[in-house]
Formats: structure tokens, sequence, C-alpha cells
């Protein structure tokens, strides 16, 4: 598990590292085009349960820590569709892992 820390205060969101990976790369591919973006997600019952949603523009403090030592391999497709999922009105939100699609060696 790694984990996305937001805002000055480092608010800590724990995520996979395979679906940290991928988020990453789609909201810093957002904000480098000076986008902004509404992220949202549900909270386990751990973490308190619920969801939570952040918005999250160019000048958000964010940090991402992985646990793991290895860069996944990544899959484009999930990264567009991670991406795509910002025009929804729930937000952008790590969808599901395109089924049958090929992943880029990182």
């Amino acid at each position: 598990m790694g984990f996305m820390y937001y805002g000055s205060q480092s608010h800590e969101l724990e995520i996979d590292d395979r679906s940290l990976a991928h988020l990453k790369i789609a909201l810093l591919s957002m904000l480098r085009a000076g986008n902004s973006v509404a992220f949202s997600m549900s909270r386990p019952a751990g973490q308190g349960s619920g969801r939570e949603t952040l918005w999250i523009s160019p000048a958000t403090d964010l940090r991402f820590r992985f646990v793991g030592g290895r860069l996944p391999a990544i899959n484009d497709q999930w990264v567009r569709a991670i991406i795509g999922s910002a025009n929804s009105t729930a937000g952008m939100r790590i969808c599901q892992e395109p089924a049958g699609t090929s992943s880029l060696a990182a």
C-alpha cells in the first residue's frame, strides 16, 4: 500500500501501489496541462468509511509515497480511463483496470 499526501497539512490517503502509480500519472498529466480536478474515493472501514472528494489544482501540494520499490508496468488504457473519469459528475476516481489491456514496461 502506498500513500498520497494532499495539501500543506499532508492529509493522507492510503492506496495500493499499482493503483497509486496509475493515479499519479493521470493527476500529474492533468495538472501539467493547468487543469484542476475533483478526486473522489471511497474510504475503507478501517479509515472511517464513507466517501471523500478532494479539489486538486496546480497549486495543490501533492506527494506520492510507494511502499514497494519497483515501478509496476503501466497500463496506458487504465491511465486514460482514470483521466476520462474526471469529466464525470462523481469526479476523477480510480476505476477498475480495463480487462484484456496490455501494460507498458516501466
